[in-house]
């Protein structure tokens, strides 16, 4: 490729240091020229890792407003804790930078209407880094989905379920964002790894839209019980209360009729599971056990005796993978599994060939409410909440981009 761009990455903890390293240092066209985080010592790392790969040293701040006002930014890459993505976000596009924020959910319904209203007064490029979007076995199931395989679909299921009970209880020490929202909120707090996949699959922003939810809370015992355990040296997170439950259920309507439940599931002993579940008139797809059942090629397995049936979708690979992933050996080394590799790369096809970013600022909108309206819902008896639509009718007609992640080439 013979073009290039300035990246300036902002936040250098966790995720923006390993998608630094891991994804974006490998790219030949991505010249990192401005590196930022909050600490210090992060800002730091992020510095040294660029000489050390790339050989020459970045720009390094504190001060995010820096990497924002700089000539030799073309592009700006959000990795911060949550509660600074808006700002941060809003200020980049003001400033006309090309801007991708990292998944989490919003804090209020005001300000996913800041991202909406900020880009459509800009008319800069915005794109929401959901990587789930590109995974293997989502893009499997869309491209299913898209060939009638499934029928109408009607119901779809979705989880963020990966215990992060080290993760939260090591906070303070790993100065991670999560422990205090653990400590004073209680939401579906991490909603568009399931929903994403499960958005563009049934055309939400495009065509269709969500039109309420419902959340409910479990008990909150899983945080306390591990430190107990665990951390009980740490006399201030013992006594702690946390406001979290332990498991969220949200059941969310659509207007074309779908139903969608997501799940939070990460404070409770438990393996890693997005529990991708799709259900049509004609078959369906269940994650946790890998199984396509199709009524015109399982039929006989209609009661009970679907065990058979588990791991199956492999055999469906070859034929029905998604042209994204043609060699799937070549992906499977990047960062978690291929999916950062593709949702990068899908950007930066966008950034290169001036279209429409194929995860947009109305999908980060519509998918970061759930987080404010789930605690809301919660918090006032499982009260039903209509979701605002942040495309103010245009959804109806926004077919141009129906296709949404089926136009990148790379």
């Amino acid at each position: 490729m013979d073009k290039t761009v300035n990246v300036g990455v902002i936040g250098l903890g966790g995720r923006g240091y390993n998608m630094l390293r891991g994804e974006l240092l490998k790219l030949d066209y991505v010249n990192v020229t401005a590196v930022c985080d909050f600490y210090e010592d992060r800002m730091e790392n992020g510095q040294k890792a660029v000489q050390e790969v790339r050989g020459y040293t970045p720009f390094g701040t504190t001060d995010y407003k820096e990497i924002i006002d700089r000539d030799d930014v073309d592009m700006v890459l959000i990795f911060t804790a949550w509660e600074s993505h808006v700002d941060i976000a809003v200020a980049s596009m003001k400033a006309g930078k090309y801007t991708g924020l990292e998944v989490g959910g919003a804090y209020c319904v005001e300000d996913c209407w800041k991202l909406v209203d900020t880009q459509e007064e800009t008319g800069t490029p915005f794109m929401f880094l959901e990587n789930c979007c590109y995974g293997e076995k989502e893009l499997l199931v869309m491209n299913m989905v898209k060939q009638g395989l499934f029928g109408e679909i009607v119901y779809c299921e979705g989880g963020y379920c990966h215990d992060l009970r080290g993760e939260v209880a090591g906070g303070k020490e790993n100065r991670h964002y999560r422990l205090r929202n653990y400590l004073t909120r209680n939401c579906e707090n991490y909603p568009t790894h399931d929903l994403g996949p499960i958005s563009k699959l049934i055309g939400i922003n495009r065509g269709n839209r969500l039109t309420s939810l419902t959340s409910f809370s479990s008990a909150s015992k899983g945080m306390h019980s591990y430190i107990l355990e665990n951390k009980a040296d740490d006399k201030e997170l013992l006594n702690a209360t946390f406001a979290q439950g332990d498991i969220i259920k949200t059941f969310i309507t659509c207007e074309n009729g779908e139903t969608i439940v997501l799940t939070l599931d990460t404070t409770l002993p438990r393996c890693y599971s997005r529990q991708f579940t799709v259900r049509g008139t004609k078959g369906m797809y269940m994650e946790d056990i890998n199984a396509v059942f199709l009524d015109s090629e399982h039929h006989q397995y209609h009661e009970h005796s679907f065990n058979p049936l588990w791991d199956n979708a492999k055999e469906y690979k070859e034929k029905y993978h998604h042209p994204l992933w043609g060699d799937p050996e070549k992906l499977y080394g990047q960062g978690h599994g291929g999916m950062d590799f593709l949702v990068l790369s899908a950007m930066f096809d966008s950034y290169f060939n001036n279209t429409h970013p194929p995860v947009d600022v109305y999908d980060a909108a519509a998918w970061m409410c759930v987080t404010a309206l789930s605690e809301i819902s919660i918090k006032e008896g499982n009260k039903k909440m209509d979701f605002p639509d942040f495309t103010r009718g245009k959804y109806l007609d926004r077919k141009e981009h129906s296709e949404g992640l089926f136009s990148l080439e790379f």
